[in-house]
């Protein structure tokens, strides 16, 4: 039999019978089950897939990008099966991307207990403990769209229905099957770390580990607004009969979009409105502290905030903690000696402080303007002044940190945290990642006011995300309030201008899968044309055009 050499990356070489799947591959290089797929020139393959020729391989797991994907669709398939093998009447539905994690609901005609959720657990770790393998399956679309009719989940059959592809795939495990947008394990022996939370209601946090947590699971922290403010969007979608992506594209092939566009941008407006009520109701509130992930629409909702206190007779002031950078030469640097620009400390926070402190006196201050080119503040005769009906908008990374403004008392602070929390789901096992969503708005955005490639974006985004992970997401909870900025309808947009930037990533980029990936799940949203979109959108922050 013709043999064919494979190399690993750390450099090892074996020989194989041609035709060898990756999986066996990999447990001739004494692999543990942690292995979820392989890459050759940044282009992924399945373990079922078979090795025809000498090749050099990379062998992936939860770390890669494709890599976690798979793991968290594993483990959702994985905890459908257990509930089902314990409740047979009772059904899951992942909803919503959390920090560190995902939520679901059991749907169905019983509250569960803390008790019966360990039955769900064991079942899973029986499932687990047995390594049974996922087994893909190639359908004509045809048969699966009848299949998930058949089977009363007329959501998912509408999807494939609405694709081109000729066949879908699907996965098989103990006579169920699904499919997660992204490929599956070889088997359920990968999946060996992950942690369920129950929050009572028949409600369950997902946590799983992640790159940023080199493979170890992260501590679970309870984001109680952050769900609340999720569950509101997508109660208001179910009162217009809006719960999954295909009751938008069918509102797109109705033509009547326009109607349901103007009705999410109203309930943004009506968002924005109340939280101005709630600022100029109390008469303490001096600064509004806003801060939110990257691509969460910070500069538009800040704008639009703005607009609504003039409205009520108040003024107000824009500060962006960015203008109160040290100097450069003064910046903290990263244990690699690099400047750090996303801690605290890189801002002057003496300066900050005493800043603001006498604009509460009463005092004329001359507000600094940083020069990103110099590395050093400017001080260009700005002066303010803070009236009896001024309000002073603070925009920033760190701008809900208790630690930011310690000289200030909480009287007379209001802090917002934004993120595009979409409450508009693909399925009932298929949620919109709020993470995807920010990237998608952030790859048009660099695009067209940067001139950056795809690739450039991406990249930097794992710097961003590490970002966030450690200076925004650990204070959520000291925010008064949530304001979600996504718009149900955005993807139909978003989707006209980013598919043509991700179709240009090649293959040789180390980014090509996440690209793939992407595009493989734009698929199912129908395009909604950019010139829909009002002038004062949060989406023209993104994708261009007039707003306020």
């Amino acid at each position: 039999m013709e043999a064919i050499k494979i190399t690993i990356n750390n450099g090892d070489e074996k020989t194989f019978p041609k035709n060898t799947t990756y999986y066996e591959i990999s447990k001739g290089f004494k692999l543990n089950n942690n292995v979820l797929g392989v890459k050759i020139n940044n282009e992924f393959f399945d373990l079922r897939e078979k090795a025809s020729s000498d090749a050099n391989i990379s062998f992936i797991d939860l770390n890669d990008l494709t890599g976690n994907k798979i793991y968290k669709s594993g483990l959702e398939f994985i905890f459908e099966i257990a509930l089902k093998t314990v409740f047979p009447t009772l059904e899951i539905t992942y909803q919503h991307s959390v920090p560190k994690g995902f939520l679901g609901e059991i749907i169905g005609d019983k509250i569960l207990t803390q008790e019966e959720i360990g039955k769900i657990k064991s079942e899973m770790a029986n499932l687990i403990s047995d390594n049974l393998v996922f087994n893909k399956l190639n359908v004509k679309k045809k048969e699966a769209v009848e299949f998930y009719r058949k089977n009363h989940q007329l959501e998912k059959a509408e999807n494939i229905d609405s694709i081109s592809d000729k066949v879908v795939t699907l996965y098989e495990l103990k006579g169920y099957y699904n499919y997660f947008y992204s490929d599956m394990p070889y088997s359920t022996g990968s999946i060996t770390k992950y942690e369920i939370v129950y929050l009572g209601r028949n409600r369950l946090v997902f946590i799983i580990p992640t790159n940023r947590t080199n493979g170890e699971l992260p501590e679970y922290v309870h984001y109680d607004n952050i769900i609340n403010s999720f569950l509101i969007g997508k109660n208001w979608l179910e009162t217009l009969n809006m719960k999954y992506v295909s009751s938008i594209n069918k509102t797109i092939g109705s033509g009547k979009i326009k109607d349901f566009m103007k009705s999410c941008e109203l309930v943004f407006n009506l968002n924005i409105a109340k939280i101005a009520n709630a600022v100029t109701s109390n008469r303490d509130i001096k600064f509004v502290l806003i801060a939110g992930p990257s691509s969460s629409g910070k500069t538009t909702t800040t704008k639009r905030l703005s607009s609504y206190l003039m409205a009520q007779g108040f003024e107000t002031i824009r500060i962006s903690i960015d203008d109160f950078f040290l100097e450069r030469e003064e910046s903290p640097k990263d244990a690699n000696g690099k400047y750090d620009f996303e801690c605290l400390t890189a801002i002057d926070l003496n300066l900050f402080n005493t800043t603001l402190q006498k604009l509460l006196n009463g005092e004329t201050v001359s507000l600094p303007s940083f020069n990103f080119v110099t590395g050093k503040k400017e001080f260009n005769d700005n002066y303010v002044k803070l009236k009896e009906n001024t309000i002073v908008l603070i925009e920033g990374l760190h701008a809900i940190n208790d630690d930011l403004l310690p000289s200030i008392e909480n009287k007379y602070k209001y802090k917002i945290y934004l993120s595009p929390f979409i409450p508009l789901n693909i399925d009932r096992h298929n949620y919109i990642s709020t993470v995807d969503l920010r990237l998608l708005r952030r790859i048009i955005r660099d695009n067209r006011t940067r001139n950056y490639d795809v690739h450039k974006t991406i990249d930097a985004w794992q710097s961003v995300r590490n970002g966030e992970e450690k200076y925004i997401f650990p204070y959520i909870h000291q925010a008064d309030t949530i304001i979600n900025t996504a718009l149900p309808y955005e993807i139909g947009v978003l989707k006209v201008y980013v598919e043509p930037l991700l179709r240009s990533i090649s293959v040789e980029s180390d980014y090509y899968e996440e690209a793939r990936r992407l595009l493989n799940f734009l698929k199912i949203f129908y395009t909604i044309p950019g010139e829909y979109v009002s002038d004062d959108s949060i989406l023209r922050e993104f994708i261009g055009g007039n707003y306020d």
